[in-house]
């Protein structure tokens, strides 16, 4: 039998400081993100064993506060930083940008493998 484990936060809402036009630096905007993280190992029995859901909050609140100029770029690096974490092999993220366009969504899906 093989268990594989996939922790996940999903549709995180985050005031951050990105973009690119000159009207939306210096200007927090509203994202929303979601990380799922592939686990290596086995079962899951103790939170040593896994990753902290809030530990994946925080790194996305830390990203928010320092300007990225855009959400591939913020999507990466939040990635990177959970891939760094013992037990990560793989890190999908997904960014939305609600209010970049006028009809539709803007998102990005970066997945970073260790």
């Amino acid at each position: 039998m093989t268990v594989m484990t996939k922790v996940r936060v999903k549709d995180l809402p985050l005031l951050a400081d990105i973009g690119i036009n000159p009207d939306e630096i210096g200007r927090r905007q509203p994202l929303v993100i979601t990380v799922q993280l592939l686990l290596d190992g086995g079962a899951v029995d103790a939170i040593g064993e896994t990753v902290d859901y809030r530990r994946i909050v925080r790194a996305a609140e830390a990203m928010s506060e320092v300007h990225i100029p855009l959400i591939e770029t913020f999507a990466h690096r939040l990635g990177a930083e959970c891939l760094s974490w013992p037990g990560v092999i793989e890190a999908c993220v997904n960014v939305d940008k609600p209010f970049a366009l006028t009809r539709g969504l803007a998102g990005v899906e970066v997945t970073v493998r260790g």
